[in-house]
């Protein structure tokens, strides 16, 4: 039995031809959207594009470019990636992104579970009508900032991996899991790649609390919990209670019941497959992060140093002159192992799963057998948004990271009411996280958000907040150990005071294309 991936290409060879136009922008659904692409599924009858989904890239409002423009690589982007020659030798930077994940990411990886894609050709007729069908579905703050990018002139076509391959003339229900893995989120990373089944399932459960738009769930292809792209939520009791019902036909057991052990085959599945270690091997390619990698880049660009500049001859340290005087192929090799492990924090892990009946003859797919519900499901998972990072950015994702490590803590009087003021700091532009901390009953808010603003906010509310400090976080102190044990302060935990039995901590994740991978 092939692979999706390995049908959609088979599927294709003889019809890459054709052309999407306008007439056929109608058969195309939103599916979602992250900050640089939309995502769409096929919803017609044609049995050259059933059960495939296509990926747009966006353009931003007001003028600005969008995020990969399709044009040619720079001449420094050639010789960073001049081993490699089918991307050297591509026109644009679209193509490259793919041959990019065929040739890098998917040997990095494993082919098994990266689907390259092919790209298709459509007319700008097809995109503006695409434009014009979906703006409704999209959520508002997405509308005002980006669009369909129309300047392109293909697409990328891939497996609708929430869906599995039919092998018996009866169909079964597929269910597939979106994980987003940001530093900026109630659960802890730490917890999701630990290798601990424990520890992986209270990861689990933690973002089901709070998904946002980093714990997606499709039932047959169709989102059942999460949002499409937009702000951030809870999981109160009327969400938790309509996902319990749709899980009824996939998940055995009573009301209460089925949802428990939804999480349970997710955490079990991420822990049997050992992908998150395959993801955090390319991740740990970066070992010297922007901070370092930064400076071989301008080395590359035969240009001055911003960052020393900055800093001054004073503050400049050994570390930073030695990687100015590396060869050029180090900071070459430097500056792609960044690229490619911003690639590994920055993408999606789609973790799908249909029962397996007694009967049915031996899948291909794996199997795992759930106690909880005695049921044994095929599973599946698929490395997505793999894309290629573009050097011109290095700049931005070093201003990006100065950014995000301001942070303001502010001190909170009244015990009953912080997820009111949690809620009046999530509307300020640049916030990335807020952490609330009872045991010395303040917030603390990181990202690039003006202070003023937030103090502002806040005192709307309670009028004698005060400012705690202004500053970057101390981040050295996140795997302090005191005699042995480890440090409590940095377990974050949802807390209920007894005046407030709903509050809890709500988080902004940002825009931006340096983050955390996902995993769906």
């Amino acid at each position: 039995m092939c692979s999706d991936g390995e049908q959609l290409k088979r599927g294709h060879r003889r019809d890459m031809e054709v052309v999407l136009e306008k007439k056929d922008a109608g058969d195309w659904a939103y599916r979602g959207e992250g900050a640089a692409n939309l995502v769409l599924a096929y919803t017609g009858s044609s049995p050259t594009f059933i059960g495939k989904v296509m990926r747009l890239q966006k353009a931003r409002i007001n003028g600005s470019k969008a995020s990969n423009s399709p044009t040619a690589l720079t001449a420094h982007e050639l010789l960073l990636w001049k081993d490699m020659d089918d991307i050297v030798a591509t026109s644009n930077k679209e193509l490259a992104s793919q041959l990019y994940v065929k040739h890098i990411m998917s040997p990095l990886l494993g082919s098994a579970y990266v689907d390259a894609g092919m790209r298709v050709p459509v007319s700008r007729e097809f995109l503006e009508s695409v434009e014009k069908n979906v703006i409704s579905q999209r959520p508002a703050s997405r509308v005002d900032a980006t669009k369909v990018g129309t300047q392109s002139d293909t697409v990328l076509l891939m497996s609708d991996h929430s869906l599995f391959s039919r092998v018996t003339q009866e169909v079964e229900p597929s269910i597939s899991v979106e994980i987003k893995i940001s530093e900026y989120s109630e659960y802890d990373p730490l917890d999701l790649f630990s290798g601990s089944k424990d520890r992986i399932h209270k990861a689990i459960k933690d973002l089901f609390s709070t998904p946002q738009n980093n714990f997606r769930v499709f039932l047959n292809g169709s989102l059942i919990f999460g949002g499409l792209g937009g702000g951030a939520h809870s999981t109160n009791l009327a969400i938790g209670g309509a996902f319990e019902d749709a899980l009824k036909g996939v998940i055995q057991g009573g009301d209460g019941l089925r949802t428990k052990s939804f999480l349970q085959l997710i955490a079990e599945t991420v822990h049997k497959s050992g992908v998150l270690d395959r993801l955090l091997e390319v991740q740990k390619l970066d070992n010297l992060d922007i901070d370092g990698a930064i400076h071989a880049y301008y080395d590359i660009i035969s240009e001055p140093c911003m960052v020393c500049r900055e800093l001054g001859k004073e503050e400049v340290s050994q570390k930073y002159l030695s990687l100015h005087s590396m060869s050029l192929d180090e900071s070459l090799k430097i500056v792609k192992d960044f690229l490619i492990a911003t690639s590994a924090k920055d993408c999606s892990l789609m973790i799908s799963f249909r029962p397996r009946k007694d009967g049915n003859p031996e899948s291909p797919y794996n199997n795992l057998h759930l106690e909880s519900t005695n049921q044994s499901f095929d599973y599946k998972v698929n490395f997505i948004d793999l894309d290629l990072k573009h050097l011109g950015k290095m700049e931005e994702y070093y201003e990006l990271d100065k950014k995000i490590k301001t942070v303001v803590s502010v001190e909170l009087m009244c015990p009953k009411c912080r997820k009111k003021v949690m809620k009046l700091i999530a509307t300020v532009e640049g916030v990335a996280s807020i952490v609330l901390d009872p045991s010395k009953n303040t917030v603390t808010v990181t990202g690039e958000a003006d202070p003023v603003k937030i103090i502002k906010k806040v005192r709307k509310l309670r009028k004698n907040a005060a400012v705690v400090s202004i500053g970057p976080p101390q981040a050295e102190k996140k795997d302090e150990k005191k005699d042995g044990k480890k440090d409590e302060k940095k377990d974050i935990v949802p807390y209920n005071p007894t005046p407030c039995q709903r509050c809890d901590v709500w988080y902004v994740i940002p825009e931006h294309g340096y983050g955390y991978c996902s995993v769906m």
